[in-house]
């Protein structure tokens, strides 16, 4: 295989570094299996802008740039994930003092007929008191997304429940 010397200079930087980029994310991460695959992705984003980085100063600061951000998003993405876990599938809910126990099932068989980012955006809003901003973190959503989805998700509830079942629900909220 004959191979031009952009595609020769590229190899020879994948063999010096790979190793190297896969510690990194090792070290960013904590995760083995996840830093090949993380230094891999990093070198095909590299490949994919050789032509101008063989000719920069230090590439090799570069991939590791592209490793901390892959290794950033990786981070951020578990994160939301193990939140998402532990809000909708916790088995231990909160005790709340002489609940009406029908009108919760009741709510409860209601969300869950909504489906998933509706119900996210209506229970961190409504019953974790969560802003905009901090529902649309949480799920890596857009604050416009959660808007509309807490909207139609609590209009869905409306149709489910009726319109003073869900007055009373915020409005109890509001009275905690």
């Amino acid at each position: 295989m004959v191979l031009d010397d952009a595609s020769a200079e590229f190899h020879e930087f994948f063999e010096r570094h790979y190793a190297e980029l896969a510690r990194l994310a090792h070290l960013l991460t904590g995760e083995t299996d996840a830093a090949d695959d993380l230094a891999a992705d990093a070198l095909v984003a590299l490949w994919q802008r050789w032509d101008r980085l063989r000719q920069a100063d230090h590439p090799l600061a570069y991939a590791r740039g592209v490793v901390a951000n892959l290794a950033r998003g990786r981070i951020r993405s578990a994160v939301r994930e193990r939140l998402r876990i532990t809000l909708f599938w916790s088995r231990s809910p909160e005790k709340v003092e002489g609940p009406d126990m029908a009108a919760v099932l009741d709510v409860r068989a209601a969300l869950a007929r909504l489906p998933f980012r509706k119900r996210a955006c209506v229970v961190l809003r409504h019953a974790f008191d969560l802003s905009e901003k901090d529902t649309a973190a949480a799920l890596g959503i857009s604050v416009g997304t959660v808007k509309s989805q807490t909207s139609k998700g609590m209009a869905e509830l409306e149709r489910i429940l009726g319109a003073r079942a869900v007055g009373d629900l915020v409005a109890g909220r509001r009275n905690r």
